[in-house]
């Protein structure tokens, strides 16, 4: 009985972490507007993927670091929301490794390392099309009172 309580509170997890990051994607019009798509969640995890668009190249012909800096910023929000408890960035850094290409789909795949109390530690990999590492972000999470999903879409 044990097995199935617990296979079922994984679904569980699961599911919930779905819709705390389908609830956030409609009200992140930055992820939205930059081309970002959520390819997958789970507790404590999130897949991103960002085309590299002409508007995003910067003088030296690749694509623009703060770009890169969003779409793991991105994930890593995504991730740390997946518990239905608002979480924000207390602080975060990248380290560039690769240009990111002009049309190329970059994915940025986060993960938490740790989570106790009402902080957390999330490392993301952005890597190109080709999956050459781009860049390598750490992020420091900080819980904040609230629930991401709102009482009017819980009840939808």
């Amino acid at each position: 009985m044990a097995d199935s309580n617990t296979a079922a509170a994984a679904l569980d997890s699961v599911a919930l972490a779905r819709r705390c990051a389908e609830s956030m994607y409609q009200r992140d019009t930055a992820t939205r507007e930059l081309g970002m798509t959520l390819k997958t969640v789970s507790p404590g995890c999130a897949v991103l993927c960002m085309p590299v668009r002409d508007d995003m190249i910067q003088g030296h012909g690749s694509c623009h670091g703060g770009f890169i800096f969003a779409l793991a910023d991105s994930a890593f929000a995504f991730a740390c929301n997946t518990y239905n408890e608002t979480t924000v960035a207390s602080g975060c850094s990248i380290e560039y490794v690769s240009p990111g290409l002009r049309g190329d789909v970059l994915t940025a795949e986060a993960r938490e390392l740790t989570r106790k109390g009402r902080t957390g530690v999330y490392d993301v990999r952005v890597t190109g099309g080709d999956g050459q590492l781009v860049a390598l972000f750490r992020g420091k999470s900080y819980r904040v009172r609230g629930p991401v999903i709102h009482d009017e879409e819980s009840q939808a």
